[in-house]
């Protein structure tokens, strides 16, 4: 079976209905597929464990990528590190903007979360390393709060990005090469 399956399988069991779509899926599979060798990829929001298996599967076995995912609710967190998972990635259990100063900087990140998207999109957008990506997903929840996820991302000075009409709504934002950190928002 593979690890998208049995994670979709773990969320169905535990009631978890706001897993990661396929379209968001697929996508993410492509992006983490160019992380490159000895890259880092971080996911906010692990959940049951759907986007964080599409993340690895996109690696295709690849272990020279590390994988880190954060989930704040134990036990989502708890279920979710119970699964077989290769060993190059690792479980963050807690809030993203209390682990931000540890975790350092990614080729690739999914934010999937409140934390890290609607509060904290700075600190974010921070750890994302000159040419990564940063995928943001659900951009059809609270309107006022994606309004300025949307407004911040696409007027961002360091980013250049696009949106992307489809399941809940994606932005995908590149971190332009010479940007170096400052004038982040």
């Amino acid at each position: 079976m593979s690890l998208v399956q049995a994670a979709l399988d773990r969320a169905e069991a535990a009631g978890f209905t706001i897993s990661s779509e396929p379209p968001a899926g697929a996508l993410l599979a492509v992006l983490s597929a160019a992380v490159p060798p000895g890259g880092r990829i971080l996911e906010i929001g692990t959940g049951a464990g759907v986007g964080l298996a599409w993340l690895v599967e996109g690696l295709g076995g690849r272990t020279d990528v590390e994988v880190r995912s954060v989930e704040r609710d134990p036990r989502l967190g708890a279920l979710t590190a119970a699964a077989d998972w290769p060993e190059n990635v690792t479980l963050h259990g807690g809030d993203v903007l209390e682990l931000f100063d540890t975790l350092g900087t990614f080729d690739l990140i999914f934010a999937d979360a409140q934390g890290g998207k609607s509060h904290g999109l700075d600190r974010t957008i921070a750890a994302l390393a000159p040419g990564g990506h940063l995928l943001v997903d659900d951009m059809a929840a609270d309107q006022e709060q994606i309004a300025r996820v949307r407004d911040t991302l696409l007027a961002h000075p360091g980013l250049t990005a696009v949106e992307l009409p489809c399941g809940t709504g994606l932005i995908l934002a590149t971190r332009n090469r010479q940007e170096n950190g400052a004038g982040v928002a």
